[in-house]
């Protein structure tokens, strides 16, 4: 067994996890405690009023601040334990290189502020992430009939279609801390390091409860070619299916590909769901610039040919018609700003935008 079952925030430090002295508490006040308490150096009161501040935020619905704030406690009690002298060898001193070495393989250890109305894809990707979605938030009646959790996802298709964006609105939605794997310090030219690091971003998420990303899976999770003499990446394939096996079920792992033809056959059966992310059609054409001018002033100089603005859209990447749209925006603001009239999207100017990402797509292409 890789992992030693995943503990919560209140069984590794008791202290955080306090029921308020008053309820009726405002943050305001238990910020004052928190400043005095740290001034004072009384970390026991200080943890306390911490613990307070974390539990009064999730009652009233700000619950990425409290799982930031849970966190910075964890990672702050651990760099805690290990700083001072210590011993080359002793458990303080392996804790703190595992917390540095870990560091350096993340690009970013965050929560997310989306949600589903901030998606744009097909029905049968919402309704399969709604399902997932679903299964996490009903943990305790599927052990109860002893069902498996599904916690392994894959996102195909071309870029710029909605797959990092719908991993970040699945850690939204379960209101769960990310962490961005950086695949440049993962992979290592050193003999059995990339799956040594692989391992290490594992536990620590098995560790914290967590969703890991890995973008560019195809780059680790290569098929294995016993005709040549690839061992290393044999060695890391066979790492990830063994480290997949023993995911806890409450941590999730994410992986993106635009090339999922390159994955290998059995890591691809260890996924629990496989979504593709197409180009948009016509419908979600529309839908990506009715959210993009949501809550705006902006709207076209010329309402009329907005069909043919959605069929100039044809062939292009959500990413790619929301970031040009965005750019005719600015540029039409700019042009009307001197005249001080009232801010339109210059039709002539997004369409030209849009032919031009189309050109330099092929020459990309080519």
């Amino acid at each position: 067994m890789i992992f030693a079952r995943s503990r919560r925030i209140c069984d590794l430090f008791p202290i955080f996890v306090t029921k308020p002295r008053d309820p009726c508490m405002l943050p305001s006040e238990l910020i004052k405690e928190i400043a005095k308490y740290g001034l004072e150096n009384d970390q026991e009161n200080l943890l306390k009023a911490l613990g307070e501040l974390i539990e009064h935020s999730k009652q009233h619905k700000k619950v990425n601040f409290a799982i930031q704030l849970q966190s910075l406690l964890r990672d702050a009690l651990r760099q805690q334990q290990s700083t001072g002298l210590v011993k080359v060898g002793s458990p303080q001193y392996l804790l703190r290189e595992q917390d540095r070495e870990v560091g350096e393989l993340i690009i970013d250890k965050l929560t997310s502020e989306y949600r589903f109305e901030s998606l744009v894809c097909s029905a049968e990707v919402k309704n399969e992430l709604t399902y997932f979605i679903q299964e996490h938030q009903s943990l305790d009646l599927l052990r109860k009939y002893e069902l498996p959790i599904s916690n392994k996802l894959i996102f195909y298709g071309p870029s710029g279609c909605g797959k990092t964006l719908a991993a970040y609105v699945l850690a939204g939605e379960l209101k769960k801390m990310m962490v961005v794997v950086n695949l440049g310090a993962i992979v290592s030219s050193k003999l059995g390091e990339t799956s040594k690091n692989l391992a290490k971003i594992f536990r620590r998420a098995a560790e914290e409860e967590c969703i890991i990303f890995i973008d560019e899976f195809d780059s680790i999770g290569k098929i294995r070619d016993y005709k040549q003499d690839h061992g290393e990446m044999k060695r890391v394939v066979n790492t990830i299916l063994q480290l997949f096996d023993y995911l806890p079920q409450q941590s999730i792992v994410i992986t993106a590909t635009n090339q999922i033809d390159m994955i290998d056959d059995a890591l691809l059966r260890r996924f629990d769901l496989k979504l593709k992310f197409d180009l948009p059609d016509s419908p979600h054409v529309r839908e990506i610039i009715e959210k993009t001018l949501k809550n705006s002033s902006f709207d076209f100089d010329q309402p009329r040919r907005l069909p043919t603005l959605i069929n100039a859209c044809k062939g292009l990447s959500y990413y790619s018609i929301q970031r040009t749209l965005i750019t005719a925006i600015k540029r039409s603001l700019f042009r009307k700003k001197a005249a001080l009239a009232e801010p339109r999207i210059s039709t002539t100017l997004w369409l030209s935008l849009l032919k031009k990402e189309k050109s330099g797509g092929k020459k990309r292409a080519g």
